[in-house]
């Protein structure tokens, strides 16, 4: 509920209908602060087989095209992760897997994008796990025979102490019986939900040392017991050093301590704008003053609720089949796996030129973020954004099939899909810094030039924005404060049709001159 009384909006209401009228000539445009424009998603930037698959599924879902692209990344992370590791240079190598992170309502689909291109891993899972059926059977049995042994000795060990006799041998002999405890076999199980930091690092441990925390609703990823004050720092510098791929050893006081070694981790999350603001909020700043927001790509794309009318189903889908038949190809590979259940990804190498245009995005990068600098004040993503762009090329380069070292038109993909997530994150997180009083202009003015450039028109009913509307705007109040500002900017003004109260933008910053 709003905390405005209904006479102080009514009278804010009042004051936008008189400002203008439909005959008032338009005043002079006012600019907004300084803002970050939302770029189109660069789907050619997509492998061919990726991006046919993307744009056959965007024609039915009607999502917004990045949330379908990530969906598409973050299958492609999970199945090369565990064979390829990716060297940006001598000494400076690390894992090819994806943290992605958009920001977008609930109803937006991801789960129904997530659930076409994670297909061929499910099915991969539903198969490993059938396979593995008798060697877990064997596996319970030989451990039930084992415990038992070791009741035994126990047993056996006690009855000599209340007798006073030695049990050295004994003893000696429950730790050779110890050494020999049946190992459970290895099962592959890629895709996890809403999995806490620390139910993910004992499954990557103990599990599979390749896995992926996929979730259209992160809020529970986020709002976690695990994200709470007491161990927030603690999972969000795991799940750091799990995107570097380092050794990561979990020390508990009332279970078995274990490491996680040679593991790998695709993190692919939908949130609410509202949640990640209170994420950020209750973690005092330790989600960016950790990295851990610097190492995701992040997309906030305008919804396109709203403007989803109904669609058949087509017969056939012959792209997403070709997208699934190529990823069972990578999944069905054999898995670099030791004894220890640590992986040994094979190392990609970068062609010269594919080097040397990665040494050349690193430094026109680096350029940008000194003080003052146009990526100042996402210096921290800004810092990361090389090494996702070498992460992407990787995935492109082993998708495709192709042999030796990356080349540069991989290279270059990868680059550009990187700038354009960067993007994104300068968008949200600058917006993210301001004030309400500040962001919220910008935000309803950003998705009333999409809407009127997508409908062909000026005017946007003042009931679509509170339905369909940025999320933090659909309340009367903010949306009336918002829109009082743009007015005065000179930006929109308020006209009527009939009982339609409508938003008409001033032409000349529908026409992009402002």
């Amino acid at each position: 509920m709003s905390a405005i009384p209904k006479q102080a909006l009514d009278t804010l209401r009042d004051s936008i209908d008189a400002a203008c009228s439909v005959s008032d000539p338009w005043a002079e445009v006012q600019s907004l602060i300084a803002r970050v424009d939302a770029q189109e998603y660069p789907t050619d930037a997509l492998p061919l087989v990726v991006r046919n698959a993307v744009q056959e599924v965007s024609g039915f879902v009607k999502a917004p095209m990045p949330l379908i692209a990530v969906s598409a990344l973050a299958a492609l992370s999970l199945a090369v992760q565990a064979h390829h590791d990716v060297e940006r240079a001598v000494r400076l190598d690390g894992p090819c897997g994806l943290f992605l992170l958009a920001i977008a309502d609930s109803g937006e689909r991801k789960s129904t994008c997530d659930g076409f291109f994670t297909k061929s891993i499910r099915e991969y899972e539903a198969a490993e796990q059938e396979a593995a059926k008798p060697l877990i059977q064997e596996f319970e049995t030989d451990h039930e025979i084992w415990d038992a042994q070791r009741s035994g000795l126990k047993e056996r060990i006690k009855s000599l102490a209340k007798e006073g006799k030695p049990s050295t041998a004994q003893e000696r002999e429950l730790h050779d019986h110890d050494k020999a405890e049946p190992r459970a076999p290895r099962v592959p199980r890629l895709i996890y939900g809403d999995a806490t930091p620390e139910a993910l690092q004992h499954s990557l441990a103990k599990r599979w040392p390749s896995g992926g925390v996929v979730s259209s609703e992160a809020g529970s990823v986020f709002g976690s017991h695990g994200m709470g004050k007491e161990s927030v720092m603690r999972n969000l510098a795991a799940l750091n050093q799990l995107w570097d791929g380092a050794t990561l050893p979990v020390e508990r006081r009332s279970s078995e301590s274990y490491v996680v070694r040679g593991a790998r981790l695709t993190m692919a999350l939908q949130v609410q704008e509202a949640t990640l603001r209170s994420f950020f909020d209750s973690t005092k700043g330790l989600a960016r003053g950790t990295g851990f927001l610097a190492r995701f790509l992040v997309a906030w794309p305008l919804s396109t609720q709203g403007m989803r009318p109904f669609t058949e189903a087509p017969t056939n889908w012959p792209a997403l089949a070709a997208f699934n038949e190529r990823m069972s190809v990578i999944l069905n590979r054999d898995v670099p796996i030791d004894e220890e259940g640590a992986l040994s990804p094979a190392m990609l190498t970068l062609s010269p030129e594919a080097k040397a245009a990665w040494v050349s995005f690193h430094d026109q990068i680096e350029e940008l973020l000194p003080t003052g600098g146009e990526l100042y004040d996402v210096r921290d993503v800004a810092s990361k954004i090389a090494d996702n762009a070498a992460r992407l090329a990787a995935l492109f380069h082993v998708f495709e099939g192709h042999a030796g070292p990356i080349g540069i038109d991989s290279m270059e993909a990868g680059a550009r899909i990187a700038v354009w997530h960067l993007n994104e994150a300068r968008r949200f997180l600058g917006e993210l810094a301001m004030p309400a009083e500040l962001a919220n202009p910008l935000r309803l003015e950003a998705w009333l030039l999409d809407y009127c450039r997508r409908e062909h028109t000026d005017k946007v009913p003042t009931r679509s924005v509170q339905q369909f509307g940025p999320s933090g705007l659909r309340d009367r109040a903010s949306m009336l404060q918002a829109v009082q500002e743009l007015q005065e900017l000179g930006r929109l003004r308020t006209v009527m049709d009939g009982r339609k109260r409508l938003l008409q933008i001033n032409p000349e910053v529908l026409g992009g001159a402002v």
